[in-house]
């Protein structure tokens, strides 16, 4: 078989029991919808580069400029995008605003991807 073709079933037959089951546990389209949105949010290598220095420290602009080789204002510019999807929480001290990780799910996240594509 080519490994462009889909397997198919020989025959066409539905089987309710378990449609009907799926149906009843699917989230609503507004959910899957923010889920998709959320996970475009990780489809930029800059912004995953940002969450992993995160993942290891609470940081400034500056310090994540330096990093990552960026301006502070490209820096600035994801950050908007990563704390608008809840990703990235800032906290002022005097006028230094540094930047974590919102919480332990954004960590879990980076974790388990990590995890998924270094399987063999």
């Amino acid at each position: 078989m080519a490994e462009h073709e889909l397997e198919t079933c020989g025959y066409l037959c539905v089987h309710d029991d378990k449609v009907t089951q799926v149906q009843a546990s699917l989230p609503d389209e507004d959910t899957l919808s923010r889920l998709a949105d959320l996970f475009k949010v990780f489809g930029d290598g800059t912004r995953i580069r940002i969450l992993y220095v995160l993942f290891e420290a609470e940081v400034c602009v500056c310090d994540l400029a330096k990093l990552l080789g960026m301006t502070q204002s490209a820096v600035s510019h994801q950050l908007r995008i990563l704390k608008q999807a809840h990703l990235v929480k800032s906290r002022r001290d005097g006028k230094t605003i540094f930047y974590s990780l919102a919480d332990d799910h954004v960590r879990t996240l980076l974790k388990q991807g990590t995890d998924h594509i270094n399987e063999d």
